[in-house]
């Protein structure tokens, strides 16, 4: 296990158990307490988690994983969405990408689709995240539209006045968003009120809405709306999703796309 490997599973360990001790997390990753040790003094030195006595703790109230360190989470579940939401974009489209790692994976699935190779453009891409126009602005056939904003460096999101100002002004064909909670009663919503405002607006000014969220977000609640579940047109998720919420969105109207 690398370093990096072994600080993924400390974060995600962290996230999971609200806190860790180190022998515990030595034992559980099966290395030397000397070893976790050095790992947590130097992820505290990131900001990453607060070095308690014996331990560590996440750093905050409101506890959110830089997107670098999100990446490996539900990998192949992420991996199957992505390609069926960009199965679901026609070339020449213009579409909207909000930040995420499921969007992130859609971005890349798209760039690797043969029909997508050349044109002029062959998609236009309209985002607010730094690291997705990053990975498409070196394929020529993609037109990237970025908006504006202040930068959050946990999921590399542009919000603010200016990003606001950018996506008004527009029309896309297919928004992708990603969510932190979907609910068939409380709709779309992420944790940070200045995503969803940006977010909310890009599903305003696009034709068709499409949710890119694997089965641990649906059925639970965030704190700030992204969108009602009637704005919502297709959900792509995995086959953990339950028949009874599945069933729940349908009702609402949403088109459910479990892969």
């Amino acid at each position: 296990m690398t370093r990096k490997e072994r600080w993924q599973r400390l974060l995600d360990l962290l996230v999971e158990r609200g806190g860790l001790e180190v022998e515990a997390a030595a034992a559980s990753l099966g290395v030397s307490a000397a070893t976790i040790r050095r790992d947590l003094d130097q992820l505290a030195e990131q900001q990453l988690l607060v070095r308690t006595r014996g331990g560590a703790a996440p750093h905050g109230v409101s506890y959110e994983l830089p997107l670098r360190y999100r990446t490996s989470r539900r990998a192949a579940e992420k991996h199957r969405i992505s390609e069926a939401v960009a199965g679901l974009i026609a070339p020449g489209e213009v579409i909207g990408l909000t930040g995420g790692t499921t969007t992130t994976e859609v971005a890349r699935a798209l760039a690797a689709r043969p029909d997508l190779a050349t044109g002029s453009p062959a998609l236009t891409v309209v985002t607010n995240a730094l690291n997705i126009a990053g990975e498409l602005v070196i394929r020529p056939q993609f037109k990237i539209v970025l908006s504006g904003g202040v930068a959050r460096p946990q999921s590399y999101e542009l919000t603010g006045p200016l990003a606001q100002e950018t996506l008004g002004r527009l029309t896309v064909d297919t928004a992708v968003v990603g969510v932190d909670a979907f609910d068939p009663q409380d709709g779309a919503a992420t944790r940070h009120e200045d995503e969803a405002a940006v977010n909310s607006l890009l599903c305003a000014r696009a034709r068709r809405v499409v949710v890119a969220a694997d089965s641990t977000k649906l059925g639970i609640r965030a704190f700030a709306r992204i969108c009602p579940t009637s704005t919502v047109h297709t959900l792509v998720t995995d086959t953990g999703l339950a028949a009874p919420l599945a069933a729940g969105f349908e009702a609402a109207g949403v088109e459910v796309i479990r892969v």
